[in-house]
């Protein structure tokens, strides 16, 4: 009789292994770090590594209409809405390497890991890599998982613009996607009966505590503004100094008041305020400028909070504005109210842990878009240095495995 061969187990992704294969996409050697923005060439590699291994997981791969990637497993048996999991390969302007993409690669890893092992899930699990979270390209954050919720004008959104000019509706186009059918998707959000998404810890809280995994409790309310600054251009060296119409001191003073008012706020309300953007017109070192556009990012515990503090910031540099003879003219882009995550969906995973700490976050991600249509989670590696959106963003490799572990874990409990 011939013996019967034992079946072979599907291999496992590594998480490490995979997140240094990515770290060749996109280096950005002008800013150091990385550079990936929605389908630009980096993000497209990006993109394609991810439907390449997701499929050669046995996993099912597809495009929405929003251009997030999903990737399925569905065996036998899995029916009903799907538990969702995963997070973003895009990043900011010469950003870190796990911002996002740890999220996603540690999915990947703790699927093929119940794959591997024999789990049988009652429901599918689908795998996001949300389109654009971090808005570096057209300025809006978590637009792919925005789109699918249906939270953003969709008129407004294929009108938005890159640096470049290209529109969104171009760039969708040239990516084979079709700008028209961009908006809710009420077929996906009824598919998905949760989403659990794993991030790299953006702050320095589990460091102290001794621990590589914890879970969230909420979002702090967060926004950007665009604002402008009109003065007159000139000569820097024939223009008396008095008879100056300068929009750099009204951008100084947008910068400074962002510090001192978010430093002079109630501590309760953790509020924090950044200018990280700036542009110049017509930036000539020999010239005074015409214009000064920049942006503010306010976070604060709740929207008022947040509103209060953009309102008084904004308040000094109208002052100045007058002062020099200005003018400011100030553009709401983007704006997340504070989200408190689903407490039964946090109290499952905690258990499924064995117990961990919750921390509070005040950093946006595509699970507090969706928290408002579904219950939704998240989970944090260590970050020993706290440090994020930075070359100097980083994980060990010990904690990113616990990260995998804690995330294969949560999936076996919630399937």
């Amino acid at each position: 009789m011939t013996p019967v061969e034992a079946p072979v187990a599907p291999a496992t992704l590594d998480a490490v292994a995979a997140l240094a294969e990515l770290a060749c996409i996109g280096r950005d050697d002008a800013r150091g770090g990385w550079s990936r923005h929605l389908l630009d060439e980096a993000d497209g590699e990006m993109r394609a590594w991810f439907a390449r291994t997701a499929a050669a997981l046995g996993l099912a791969v597809e495009t929405d209409a929003n251009a997030n990637q999903w990737a399925t497993w569905a065996p036998d048996g899995a029916t009903g809405p799907a538990v969702g999991t995963g997070s973003h390969l895009d990043s900011v302007p010469g950003g870190g390497p796990l911002d996002g993409p740890l999220g996603v690669v540690s999915a990947l890893a703790a699927v093929s890991r119940l794959m591997a092992e024999g789990h049988a899930p009652s429901r599918p699990v689908r795998i996001a890599n949300f389109a654009e979270e971090e808005g570096a390209r057209f300025g809006v954050p978590c637009l792919g998982s925005q789109l699918l919720a249906g939270d953003i004008d969709t008129h407004r959104v294929r009108a938005l613009t890159d640096g470049s000019g290209a529109s969104v509706a171009e760039v969708l186009a040239s990516a084979g996607l079709d700008p028209e059918a961009i908006g809710r998707d009420d077929a996906r959000l009824a598919d998905l009966a949760l989403y659990l998404e794993l991030h790299v810890e953006q702050g320095r809280q589990l460091a102290p505590l001794g621990v590589p995994v914890g879970v969230a409790t909420g979002i702090l309310a967060h926004g950007r503004w665009r604002v402008t600054v009109t003065g007159r251009g000139d000569h820097a060296g024939a223009t008396e100094l008095g008879s100056r119409r300068d929009p750099m001191l009204v951008a100084a003073a947008v910068i400074r008041a962002a510090r001192n008012r978010a430093a002079g706020a109630n501590p309760a309300t953790r509020a924090r305020a950044t200018v990280g953007k700036l542009q110049v017109v017509p930036g000539g070192s020999n010239a005074i400028a015409s214009e000064v556009r920049l942006w503010l990012d306010a976070r604060a515990e709740h929207d008022a909070d947040v509103h209060d503090l953009v309102a008084r910031i904004l308040s000094d540099a109208e002052a100045v504005a007058r002062e020099e003879g200005c003018e400011v003219a100030v553009a709401e882009e983007s704006f997340s109210t504070r989200v408190e995550f689903d407490a039964t969906l946090t109290d499952l995973v905690d258990s499924a842990l064995g117990g961990v700490p919750r921390i509070p976050t005040g950093a946006g991600h595509d699970a507090g878009i969706l928290a408002a249509h579904l219950p939704t989670a998240m989970m944090f590696v260590r970050n020993p240095d706290g440090v994020s959106h930075s070359p100097l963003e980083c994980a060990s490799d010990a904690d990113i495995r616990a990260g995998v572990d804690a995330l294969a874990d949560a999936l076996r409990a919630l399937t």
